[in-house]
């Protein structure tokens, strides 16, 4: 029914759909519950369904075998809608009593030819047989594609699959593909590997956590990468994980949230407690939870149910919570397998996954049980930290491809506001968390107020000093200027003694000189 509804609707080629063990009515109203509208499709003459029945009691062997009355009712069918497909369901109908496997294949070779002749592309189903593809072994022989369709039970998990048999003139894959059929149709999930050909991207985007930003090299994880949050149960895996979709929406992208213990208002509620609206974010058609129990199906269908939900909603971040549940329905290799595909998935449509992986054994390595800790960019570990009786959370990065991150062991606190990293504290003992670290905080701060007294304490003194000697600098200031002016007031006096006695020396000799003169004069006349 999907080949002939998606070529009409999306390639506009009209379509003949041949029952022979279901009514027209039948059939619109079983595919209805696909989203298939058949009755629109007759009534747009983009589709045909003829429903020929066959009369189950067993008819006689008489003459040659013919399906030339098949030919002429079909041909009306394609001349009606003007057919570019066909669907012939199912084959057994119309060799069910015959015997020989000669007329079946001989008949098959023609209907075939005919139909190729007409130009259709035809579909047709059949049973399949004890050790044989069909339930004659011809069909597939004789047919250009044989696709396989198996439902399988493993360890009470039902899961579909396809596979390519043969494909004349094409190159396929030949392994087993799961899928799913829900209200949207039918979704295959390729199961190899993609390519090591994802793109990659250059852009960060935060944690939600500007402390984890700083021991990311101060921008987060990159955007398009897998990230890997471990730990034991209770160290606060889910609180990064939702604290990282939570600053993607409020950032404005789309967060896809698949969960495998817990419902989406059980999150939203713990979530709440610690700051983390998450509520809101759904509200406003940026967040979508996808939450189902491990057992609910296979790895093979929780992997198609992956695939769909992404490709429906386009969201720029998932999330993964916890990954680890999916080991309890299937094997360590089984369970890598699904991981594996679904971070090639995620990469190769840009999307930063966040995987949180439990393990519940502090001394083993985490994410053994899952086994992928090889193929992630980036990851993180929490975990406890048990000190004079307290159970702290610690966070550090394990790695981190491409990015200069701090090798640091940090505290982990979960508050009714939020999510906080404490800086390192390192005491004599080592690294300290909870009451250690709040005690040894006080000591430290008792000793730092310590520190500022006599650190004020010694500063008053030295400014007392200060003024001292600034005041004693001052005094002797004042007392040598008082001394240098009166010396130099005694200095003036002397000079003045000295220069009037040079004067009055100078008077008396002229004096003399004169009056020496005057005498001379008198001896001259006496003569």
């Amino acid at each position: 029914m999907e080949f002939l509804v998606r070529g009409a609707t999306q390639y506009d080629e009209p379509g003949v759909l041949v029952v022979f063990e279901e009514s027209a009515q039948d059939v619109a109203s079983n595919v209805a519950s696909l989203g298939l509208d058949l009755d629109d499709l007759v009534a747009r003459k983009l589709l045909r369904i003829d429903y020929i029945r066959i009369d189950p009691v067993a008819p006689i062997e008489s003459g040659d075998y013919s399906l030339e009355g098949l030919f002429v009712r079909i041909k009306s069918a394609i001349d009606e809608v003007g057919a570019k497909r066909i669907a012939l369901d199912s084959i057994e109908n119309l060799f069910g009593t015959s015997t020989s496997d000669f007329l079946v294949r001989s008949e098959l070779r023609r209907l075939f030819a005919w139909l190729k002749d007409l130009g259709l592309t035809a579909i047709i189903t059949g049973e399949r047989g004890e050790g044989e593809l069909t339930r004659r072994g011809i069909e597939e022989y004789v047919s250009d594609c044989v696709i396989l369709l198996d439902h399988r039970v493993s360890e009470q998990m039902a899961t579909r699959r396809l596979r390519v048999v043969k494909y004349r003139g094409s190159r396929h894959g030949t392994n087993e593909y799961p899928f799913m059929i829900d209200d949207r149709g039918i979704v295959v999930v390729p199961l190899t590997s993609l390519q090591l050909e994802q793109p990659v991207c250059n852009d960060f985007v935060s944690t939600g956590l500007p402390q984890l930003d700083e021991m990311l090299g101060g921008r987060g994880y990159y955007s398009g990468s897998t990230v890997l949050i471990s730990g034991c149960s209770g160290t606060g895996k889910t609180s990064l994980a939702s604290s990282f979709v939570n600053h993607a929406c409020r950032q404005g992208s789309r967060a896809l949230y698949f969960a495998y213990e817990e419902s989406a208002h059980q999150i939203q509620r713990g979530m709440s407690s610690i700051g983390l609206e998450l509520e809101k974010w759904v509200r406003l058609g940026r967040l979508r939870f996808h939450c189902v129990r491990p057992h609910y199906c296979g790895l093979e269908m929780h992997l198609a149910a992956l695939h769909n939900a992404i490709l429906e909603f386009d969201p720029q971040v998932v999330v993964m919570d916890p990954a680890t549940d999916l080991s309890v329905i299937g094997t360590e290799i089984e369970v890598r397998s699904t991981l594996t595909r679904i971070i090639d998935f995620c990469k190769s449509r840009g999307l930063t996954a966040v995987i949180t992986a439990l393990h519940h054994d502090v001394r083993s390595e985490a994410a053994s049980s899952v086994g992928i800790s090889s193929l992630i960019d980036t990851w993180i570990e929490v975990r406890d930290v048990e000190q004079i009786g307290e159970r702290n959370r610690a966070i550090y990065v394990r790695k981190a491809r491409g990015i200069a991150h701090s090798n640091q062991v940090r505290e982990f606190l979960i508050t009714s506001k939020g999510l906080r990293l404490v800086d390192v504290c390192i005491g004599p003992e080592g690294l300290l968390t909870g009451s250690a670290r709040a005690s040894y905080e006080e000591h430290l701060a008792g000793e730092q107020a310590v520190m500022r007294r006599r650190t004020e304490t010694m500063s008053k003194e030295l400014l007392l000093r200060e003024e001292i000697l600034s005041s004693r600098i001052a005094a002797l200031k004042s007392e040598f200027e008082s001394e240098r002016s009166r010396m130099e007031t005694e200095f003036a006096f002397l000079a003045w003694q000295e220069e009037t006695n040079r004067s009055s020396r100078d008077a008396v000799a002229q004096t003399r000189t004169r009056a020496g003169g005057h005498i001379l004069d008198a001896s001259k006349e006496m003569e």
